[in-house]
């Protein structure tokens, strides 16, 4: 008998492997943890739509925890059921700091209110976005609208992430600026990209650095417990698996937390067990020593 009725599934690095793609026994078992009654709840740094692709592909009617932990959605209706928004005040701040320092803002919007994804704050059009993020909307088929300042934003109450991104090159200096300004008054995620696909490399992008700026209470960690409590699922049969920094909270705050055996060294120093990398069905081998009570 299995200990665990909710377990959450990181994406990049966990669930999908550097080259892009799926292990095949991490569908096995994904399905086999369902048929178990299991929900197995993607939880991605990604947005809803960008998640999309996955659900379908691992064939999963589960909720979502999307956005870093910002939303939790519905992906088959697109509902959502829980989501963690940014003060208007503070988006404006963020974006006028952004922009003091050449960044177009990229505000990610609950679909599920607006219609689209996200609305690109550029005084000098959509077309100054850096490429790695054009190349990612026109693969996702991210829906964007844009206005010139954040004052035309239709839909102020509904942004859920504000976020800057550069191909090619550091973003550090802009993260600690960041840090320093909304210091205990907003969640700040810097980080690098993961590895990326070849189709990318062959555009000239071979690195992506990011900074997003959050609600203070927007984690992988704080979604989870909602959806939980949402599920009447107690803590102690959540489990999580996860490899990178904005893992962290989940996989020291649940009942199992697992890392990848590509994981950061962090991630792994608060693991309670640790699978496979990614490439080789680490979630499959994880899901599999839980369905067999071993975990």
């Amino acid at each position: 008998m299995h200990r665990y009725d909710l377990i959450a599934v990181d994406l990049d690095g966990t669930l999908i492997g550097p080259d892009g793609s799926i292990h095949p026994r991490n569908i096995e078992m994904i399905r086999a943890a369902h048929a178990a009654g299991i929900c197995v709840t993607l939880c991605t740094g990604r947005a809803l739509i960008e998640t999309t692709p996955t659900v379908e592909r691992i064939g999963s009617v589960d909720p979502v925890i999307v956005s870093g932990g910002a939303m939790v959605a519905c992906p088959l209706t697109g509902g959502t059921l829980e989501r963690f928004a940014l003060d208007e005040l503070i988006v404006g701040e963020a974006v006028e700091h952004l922009q003091s320092h050449n960044h177009p803002a990229l505000l990610l919007k609950d679909p599920a209110v607006t219609g689209y994804d996200y609305l690109i704050v550029a005084p000098n059009g959509p077309g100054t976005i850096d490429r790695a993020s054009s190349w990612w909307f026109e693969r996702m088929k991210v829906r964007t609208r844009h206005v010139t300042h954040v004052k035309d934003d239709p839909h102020p109450r509904d942004t859920v992430r504000v976020g800057a991104y550069l191909a090619n090159r550091p973003i550090d200096s802009l993260a600690t600026t960041l840090r320093a300004r909304f210091d205990g008054r907003s969640q700040i995620q810097h980080f690098k990209g993961v590895l990326l696909p070849d189709e990318r490399r062959d555009q000239g992008i071979e690195s992506v650095h990011i900074v997003e700026l959050f609600h203070h209470h927007a984690d992988k960690w704080m979604a989870l417990q909602r959806l939980a409590q949402r599920m009447n699922v107690p803590p102690e049969r959540v489990a999580a698996i996860g490899d990178q920094h904005n893992d962290l909270t989940m996989i020291e705050g649940a009942a199992l937390g697992i890392a990848m055996g590509n994981a950061t060294p962090e991630v792994a120093a608060v693991s309670k067990r640790t699978t496979l990398r990614s490439e080789e069905g680490g979630v499959g081998h994880a899901l599999e020593q839980i369905l067999d009570g071993v975990w």
